[in-house]
């Protein structure tokens, strides 16, 4: 009986990219069992072994940098510039979790500071405790006689559940610290985006991984839903919209939930802003790829004083955004994922102007290819404030204290990056205590991300932490040994 599968196919032109093999419930079952019985493998392997396993990943994606980057750009419909940077960010990633995974340990807990507590454990069966004063030196050295040692232990096999966006990267920022810390996973990549989740799967096994420690099901969503609720998981980690999100972790039972899921990321212009940096970066932050970072730019805020010379920035280099053909070179903004995409987030531009916005720069849509596209005054209440939009849209609004900048940029229920454009340092701090968001950017914007750094959300924005090494604290649990030597 031959296997169905599934056609991939290019969000701009609508060819077919590829094919891709769908797990039904006996795959999945099958692949299960599998990654199960290799996590028996994984949590024995030396440090070393799965540091080697890591680095050898990281030297074959380089080796086939090119072809990696195609598919990105195929399946994804993001522009091959965005692409290779995708590709070379997953090369650091897989080697920082190399590194990582070398100097992962333990660490000592000191077990003698409070004088109350010796007393409390010497006491004797008739309540009679040994009193500190009645002690010498060489008495008081006993105390010291216990140790503690905490360690960290992978916790079993992991649910893995990958967007669309970052098909490569954003993969490995599961995989590889679940394959450092000495998990092993089970990969559910996004509908639009398996082929390169197949490619990577590949890597892995010519790297050396155990047979099992990395499984890849292209499935439906009642049958996702099924590994959610399935306890054989240790952990299901998702990166995703907040409304799928919080559902995975409502129906998850008692495994351990990672969420990195949406944002509507503000940036604040200051008066004393670098007006060129702060338009550039943010037209970088909102407009390229089509807008679809859950960390992009898509609500600005600039101080009064400053905003005809910066709006006229901005618009002008919107404007001179390339878009079309993600596969050309030179294109900054190809399609969105998908139609249906494009013609909501056209939808909420119609919405947004008919509410009373203003259309600065913008276009009809083309298929799945959005205009990139700045809209002002627009208020609370609007979606394309209020929502997560997902598309090449900005808002443009001014202020007049940066008091009053910093309460609107809170003023959602998303809290993942946000950006201020200032040279006084004093605003910086002020802003950090005052703005819920899990980082926040100074003199750039929401987009910035370095793969080692802690990266995720407060609010609806989600829960846990990304970044090899605290992605690795997420996927293992502490063991206590205390010794007593004398």
């Amino acid at each position: 009986m031959t296997k169905k599968s599934d056609s991939i196919i290019n969000p701009f032109n609508g060819q077919i990219v590829g094919e891709m093999p769908v797990s039904d419930a006996d795959d999945i079952e099958l692949s299960i069992v599998r990654a199960q019985k290799a996590f028996q493998v994984m949590r024995k392997l030396p440090r070393f072994v799965r540091a080697d396993i890591l680095m050898k990943a990281a030297e074959l994606v380089a080796s086939r940098r090119d072809e990696f980057a195609r598919t990105i750009a195929a399946e994804a419909g993001k522009p091959l510039y965005d692409a290779r940077g995708e590709v070379a960010r997953s090369i650091f990633n897989l080697k920082n979790a190399a590194q990582e995974a070398r100097h992962s340990a333990g660490e000592e807990i000191p077990l003698d500071l409070d004088a109350g507590v010796f007393e409390y454990q010497t006491t004797d069966a008739r309540g009679v405790s040994t009193k500190l004063a009645d002690l010498d030196h060489n008495a008081l050295a006993q105390m010291r006689r216990r140790v503690g040692i905490a360690r960290r232990f992978p916790i079993g096999t992991i649910l893995a559940i990958a967007p669309f966006n970052f098909p490569l990267n954003l993969v490995l920022h599961k995989v590889a610290p679940a394959i450092a810390a000495g998990n092993s996973v089970v990969l559910k990549p996004a509908p639009q985006t398996p082929l390169t989740s197949k490619l990577l799967q590949e890597v892995f096994r010519d790297a050396g991984l155990p047979d099992g420690a990395l499984e890849v099901c292209h499935c439906s969503v009642p049958l996702a839903e099924g590994m959610v609720k399935d306890e054989r998981f240790a952990m299901v980690t998702f990166t995703g919209s907040a409304k799928v999100g919080w559902h995975i972790k409502s129906i998850a039972g008692r495994k351990k939930v990672a969420l990195e899921l949406g944002g509507n990321g503000a940036v604040i212009v200051a008066e004393d802003a670098d007006l060129d940096l702060a338009a550039t970066r943010c037209v970088r932050g909102g407009m390229v790829y089509g807008g679809q970072y859950c960390i992009g730019v898509q609500r600005i805020l600039v101080h009064a004083s400053v905003r005809e010379a910066f709006e006229k920035k901005l618009v002008e280099k919107v404007r001179a955004c390339r878009v079309g053909n993600p596969m050309e070179e030179g294109i900054d903004v190809g399609p969105v994922i998908d139609e249906n995409s494009a013609k909501r987030i056209q939808g909420w531009i119609d919405e947004a102007v008919a509410q009373g916005a203003r259309e600065l720069v913008g276009g009809p849509r083309a298929g799945a290819v959005v205009q990139p596209t700045v809209l002002t005054d627009t208020v609370k209440g609007m979606k394309v404030e209020d929502e997560e939009i997902f598309g090449p849209v900005v808002t443009l609004n001014s202020f007049r204290t940066f008091e009053e900048a910093v309460e609107r940029a809170n003023d959602s229920r998303y809290g993942l990056q946000g950006g201020i454009f200032t040279n006084d340092i004093r605003r910086a701090f002020q802003a950090v205590e005052d703005w819920d968001v899990g980082g926040l950017m100074i003199n750039d914007v929401s987009i910035y991300r370095i793969d080692n750094m802690p990266f995720g959300g407060w609010k609806e924005s989600g829960v846990g932490r990304e970044g090899t090494r605290y992605a690795m604290d997420e996927m293992s649990e502490i063991k206590l040994m205390v010794i007593n030597y004398v």
